[in-house]
């Protein structure tokens, strides 16, 4: 069984423009689906305005959907008694983009690590918080108890926020975009102690992120998301190594790598922002190169082409 089951998400935003008095929808999400099991590793991949950090949100259980399912360990978490919500919240937990943003300035690294303990009712001794900041480096954890966010760099607050989020035993953690704001030199040891995690405490773990390499570096499946709805998925492997869908193909292209000049570009228009609203068929289409009639006509189901693949394309590229 499934630890996470999500099926036929959406969220719409309606938007109201006094001057001319005209209103549209915004389709952030539009059936997302998607499972899980435990211990696993998903990453979530697309441009700003994919909706894959409003995907994340809801899964937390911090907004609710228009339409659709989340269901955590067999609980749906929008139909759950506030009893029951209350254990939802507590093995759900997020890690957020911003680690600047994300602490209390006016919380020492004790409190900011203890206060989900305390929200939650857990009994707790300064032992489990020293070992929530040893899991995640911060050592030895003394030097750290006492400081305050404006004391810590910038990699040493998004391990307190990762220490924070794990500190209550979370059956299941929502990582948006979590190094993003960190320089190069700090990411790839952040990529490799969420692994770490992911081995020793068998957390399973939604990672938000528009860096396809990052999430190909941590994930066991990668799903990407363009202006609400998934168009591939499957194995890390089989996304790399053989993606299908000209914007998996554009996503990738844009990683540099040695002798990029040597490979040949896949091309894509720029411009998103009409795509929102698009009405009827493929709202890929006008970005791409390889659209034919039927995309203006008819939107693409997420089909299986085999190894656990899936796509959503009219088109065999």
């Amino acid at each position: 069984m499934p630890i996470l089951e999500v099926t036929d998400l959406k969220k719409y935003f309606h938007t109201y423009r006094r001057r001319d008095k005209s209103s549209s929808t915004i389709k952030a999400l539009d059936g997302v689906s998607l499972k899980m099991e435990a211990g696993q590793i998903h990453s979530i991949v697309g441009e700003s305005g994919s909706g894959k950090t409003t995907l994340g949100r809801i899964i937390a259980g911090l907004i609710e959907p228009t339409e659709g399912s989340v269901i955590l360990d067999g609980t749906n978490i929008f139909e759950s008694a506030k009893s029951d919500l209350r254990s939802v919240r507590r093995n759900v937990q997020i890690i957020f983009q911003d680690p600047y943003s994300s602490l209390n300035p006016r919380f020492s690294v004790r409190q900011i690590v203890e206060e989900p303990l305390k929200l939650n009712k857990i009994p707790f001794t300064m032992k489990d918080i020293g070992s929530a900041l040893m899991k995640v480096g911060l050592t030895p954890p003394e030097e750290f108890l006492d400081r305050y966010p404006h004391e810590l760099s910038g990699g040493q607050r998004q391990r307190v926020a990762i220490a924070r989020s794990i500190v209550v035993r979370p059956k299941f953690i929502v990582a948006d975009e979590p190094v993003s704001m960190l320089d190069a030199s700090m990411r790839a040891s952040f990529l490799q102690l969420i692994s770490d995690l992911r081995r020793s405490d068998n957390i399973t773990m939604l990672m938000i992120s528009h860096d396809i390499s990052t999430a190909y570096y941590v994930s066991d499946v990668i799903s990407v998301l363009y202006l609400g709805k998934i168009v591939e998925t499957g194995s890390a492997d089989e996304i790399i190594k053989n993606p299908k869908h000209p914007y998996t193909r554009a996503l990738i292209q844009a990683v540099p790598t040695l002798g990029r000049i040597e490979q040949k570009k896949i091309e894509i228009r720029d411009s998103i922002e009409k795509s929102h609203t698009t009405v009827g068929g493929c709202r890929f289409r006008e970005r791409c190169l390889y659209a034919i009639s039927r995309c203006s006509e008819e939107d693409p189901d997420l089909r299986d082409i085999g190894n656990g693949h899936r796509l959503a394309c009219h088109v065999d590229l």
